[in-house]
């Protein structure tokens, strides 16, 4: 008999493990994980540069709306790229690594059917060089392999041309940070 219920029990695990998908989310009496809605990053100048500034990511019903406040740039464009590290840990930024790419595309503006996941174009500083940006963006994610979460966010010191390859030739990095999640 106790053959019978080991094999009976080996039986109902096998088939409960086989409907079994690796999405979903088990539950061990302790509450699963809560969507993500919202995405901070808080922006610090690079060695040399005064730029600073906060980005927030917002889910809604068209994607992800991106909104930009920065200041203590120059006036004028300058690039604004989700790059593929969220390390940075070198003054200068490039430890922040390329544009995000997942999809292994050419680089283009936020608007353009092909480009990486990362290109957000440029901020527009004024006179006084603060920039406000408001994009709504069907690219980025908050799950998934477009996920932008723990990524980093760049702001170059020149104009993203939004065309030359790999980078839009925007320069160097003036401010970058770290998005994480917000309440």
């Amino acid at each position: 008999m106790s053959k019978h219920i080991i094999l009976l029990t080996t039986a109902v695990l096998a088939l409960s493990l086989s409907s079994f998908k690796p999405e979903q989310k088990v539950m061990t009496g302790m509450q699963s994980e809560p969507e993500i809605t919202k995405a901070i990053c808080v922006l610090t100048p690079t060695e040399g540069s005064k730029a600073h500034g906060i980005v927030t990511f917002t889910a809604t019903k068209d994607g992800i709306e991106v909104v930009a406040d920065v200041e203590g740039l120059t006036e004028g464009k300058h690039g604004f790229h989700i790059h593929q590290y969220g390390d940075v840990s070198s003054l200068d930024g490039k430890s922040a690594g390329g544009h995000f790419n997942p999809d292994g595309k050419n680089h283009g503006g936020p608007a353009d059917k092909v480009r990486h996941v990362g290109d957000l174009g440029n901020l527009v500083a004024n006179s006084e060089g603060k920039a406000h940006l408001v994009w709504v963006d069907k690219e980025i994610s908050f799950i998934g392999p477009h996920s932008i979460i723990g990524r980093a966010v760049i702001v170059h010191v020149g104009e993203d041309d939004l065309v030359s390859q790999p980078t839009g030739n925007a320069g160097a990095r003036a401010a970058y940070g770290v998005i994480g999640i917000a309440r």
